[in-house]
């Protein structure tokens, strides 16, 4: 299952995800997604457990709850949809 963590503290870690949510099962990979221009963290961040009810009670658990100093919202990701590609200047 892959779940999507947003308002995610900017100095939160890869590991300090996988700790959190491998309170409720198997984190098999957790991703802070950076700015590529910056290399800082865009707020967000992916994390895939394996198993859908583990998944579920993940989201259950930690859906508006406060970690590392900001209320995360927490629920199963959307598939990234296709963005019409920008033209570069």
């Amino acid at each position: 299952m892959n779940i999507y963590v947003g308002n995610l503290a900017w100095n939160a870690s890869e590991e300090d995800l996988t700790d959190l949510f491998g309170q409720y099962g198997a984190v098999d990979r957790a991703n802070i997604i950076m700015d590529r221009e910056t290399g800082r963290s865009r707020g967000f961040a992916f994390v895939e457990m394996p198993d859908q009810g583990e998944g579920q009670a993940a989201i259950d658990g930690l859906n508006d709850t406060e970690a590392f100093g900001r209320n995360l919202k927490v629920n199963e990701a959307r598939p990234r949809q296709e963005r019409p590609s920008r033209g570069r200047f």
